[in-house]
């Protein structure tokens, strides 16, 4: 993947709404850093934040079956969204499929681009 791919990649995902502002953040600093001699330790950073952050189906459905969940989205919505994650997991899915966690997975599988 190319400089300017990952680089439009990570203004999709500081722009979603379901980024945290952790990872907003790291991302952000790596985006400055772009050119510079803290670009590979900021890609270094980025990538922990996104080991952490991005979120697998498991973790999607544990999520909006958990009453903060009811509380953050309505329990109809709540319980609509745990249902796409276990139909997303029937289907071999194992990533979220929001557009923070579609976003960091591109970035996390082309990790080695970001210290290039």
């Amino acid at each position: 993947m190319s400089k300017k791919e990952l680089v439009q990649t990570a203004k999709q995902l500081i722009a979603s709404p379901s980024c945290c502002p952790e990872l907003k953040a790291v991302t952000q600093r790596w985006l400055d850093a772009v050119g510079t001699a803290e670009e590979k330790e900021d890609a270094h950073a980025l990538v922990l934040e996104l080991m952490e952050d991005v979120n697998t189906l498991d973790h999607t459905i544990q999520f909006f079956e958990s009453e903060q969940a009811v509380q953050m989205f309505g329990a109809e919505q709540a319980n609509a969204m745990a249902a796409h994650a276990r139909e997303m997991q029937a289907s071999g899915a194992k990533w979220c499929d929001c557009p923070a966690c579609t976003a960091g997975v591109i970035l996390w599988k082309n990790a080695e681009s970001l210290f290039a």
